[in-house]
């Protein structure tokens, strides 16, 4: 008996020790990746400049977004998207514009005016993410009208903490780098605390889903104190001209949509590939549970190429967001038209030659166009719009490429009946490469005004 339990004691010691060797190694793996990354983010100037804060800002804007969206994954927000029925899909996308309504007549507009206090406008939609967040840790269980109150604030306020990020941007921008590498470099944080993020929040799901939502609340907690940290050029009102549309080149008269011809001209490129991969999204979705490839039939392999296609956009979108922090030059004004010139060279691939493969480099093609086409347009508008406009033209814009995206949705649900669905690719096709047409022939250099010269990246 000495001996068994002398083993015993041996065993649980070596246990232990191993354990504590086991955590001391992945204690110094984790410290060591957190320092790289740490160092990555403040490289090229950004520590200096103070760009590395709003990177690290980020993170936790995407860290707080993913666990609402997880703890949100069973409601009408978010389940409707992936139903199987048209209702709820065409209420889903009916929701999804709820936000930018808002944002872009209301919010966009107060934060122009609120510019001088930048960090409390970015600190204030954490805070409230953070205690709506917590109404819905509450709402979700008894069922409460204000579940939709809260959930909506929650997204709208999502918004207006990427208008107010975007026009913080410039103010922090070293000489080492260019707009388009910021923001490359901020969005690549957002997809790390994401990814950081979702297995902590999908823990916190299994619990319950309002123990997702108590998680999210303390993430935007701390991002509300890391707003307020933020350095004071944040709040600078250098080089600021006052709002006021610009006058057109040629006519003198004022513009009434108040945002400069290079930087329309941007926005009206980005709506191809937003409008086609909302078209996608809904159209694949249907056509390949009802109609599926051949070779595709059984149930498992259709959910599989449609995991494929879509997984095909989510992974292009991240070779984006790779390209524009890495990349040495990006032309924001001949990118928005490569963009949508290679999403109608993919469309009219997949409709020709109709089976797996085209499928998946079309989502491929989209994911990755539509970023680097949005990210253009961001620099474009930080670079062509007068500083105190800056977040009535973002939200002016998303919520331009939110429609298109709507509005492309809405053609992907009516053309998937089986009626119609062997012409939807092709009429997606002629659409975008007719929009193609209307964007180049209204160029700025075809109405006569003058070209500014292009944004490196």
């Amino acid at each position: 008996m000495r001996a068994v339990g002398a083993g015993l004691g041996t065993g649980a010691k070596a246990t232990a020790r191993g354990l504590k060797a086991t955590a001391a190694v992945t204690g110094r793996a984790s410290r060591a990746t957190f320092r790289q990354a740490r160092k990555a983010a403040g490289a090229q100037g950004a520590e200096r400049s103070g760009l590395k804060r709003l990177i690290e800002l980020h993170s936790f804007n995407a860290a707080g977004d993913s666990a609402f969206a997880i703890a949100l994954a069973g409601t009408v927000f978010f389940a409707g998207a992936t139903s199987g029925e048209r209702g709820p899909v065409l209420l889903f996308l009916g929701l999804t514009m709820v936000p930018f309504a808002i944002v872009a007549p209301l919010i966009g507009p107060f934060l122009d005016r609120f510019s001088h206090g930048r960090r409390w406008a970015i600190g204030s939609t954490f805070a409230l993410r953070a205690f709506l967040c917590w109404i819905l840790a509450g709402t979700l269980a008894d069922g409460s009208p204000w579940f939709y109150v809260a959930a909506l604030g929650v997204l709208v306020s999502s918004k207006a903490y990427g208008v107010a990020k975007a026009s913080a941007v410039p103010r922090l921008l070293p000489h080492e780098i260019t707009l388009v590498k910021a923001n490359g470099r901020v969005a690549l944080a957002g997809v790390v605390g994401a990814c950081v993020s979702a297995p902590l929040a999908g823990a916190a799901y299994w619990i319950g889903p309002e123990w997702a939502c108590r998680y999210a609340f303390v993430v935007f907690a701390v991002g509300t104190v890391a707003a307020i940290l933020l350095p004071d050029q944040v709040d600078s009102s250098t080089g600021e001209e006052s709002v006021e549309s610009p006058r057109d080149a040629v006519t003198g008269a004022r513009r009434t949509t108040g945002l400069p011809p290079k930087v329309a001209f941007a926005l009206r490129a980005n709506c191809g590939p937003r409008l086609l991969s909302g078209f996608l999204t809904m159209f694949m979705t249907f056509v390949l549970a009802t109609e599926p490839l051949d070779g595709w039939e059984t149930t498992t392999k259709s959910t599989v190429l449609l995991g494929l296609v879509i997984g095909g956009a989510g992974l292009g979108n991240t070779i984006g967001i790779f390209v524009a922090s890495l990349a040495r030059k990006i032309n924001p004004v001949v990118m928005v038209v490569v963009a949508l010139l290679a999403d109608i060279v993919a469309l009219l691939f997949a409709t020709i030659v109709y089976s797996a493969l085209p499928l998946v480099i079309l989502g491929l093609t989209v994911g990755l166009m539509q970023y680097l086409a949005k990210v253009s347009l961001d620099s474009t508008i930080q670079t062509g719009v007068p500083a105190r406009a800056h977040a009535s033209a973002f939200a002016k814009g998303d919520t331009t490429l939110q429609l298109a995206w709507v509005v492309g949705g809405f053609l992907g649900v009516i053309l998937s009946y089986p009626a119609v669905n062997d012409f939807g690719l092709a009429f997606a096709a002629v659409l975008v490469s007719a929009w193609a047409v209307f964007v180049l022939r209204s160029a700025p250099h075809k109405r006569g005004s003058q070209q500014s010269p292009p944004i490196p990246a």
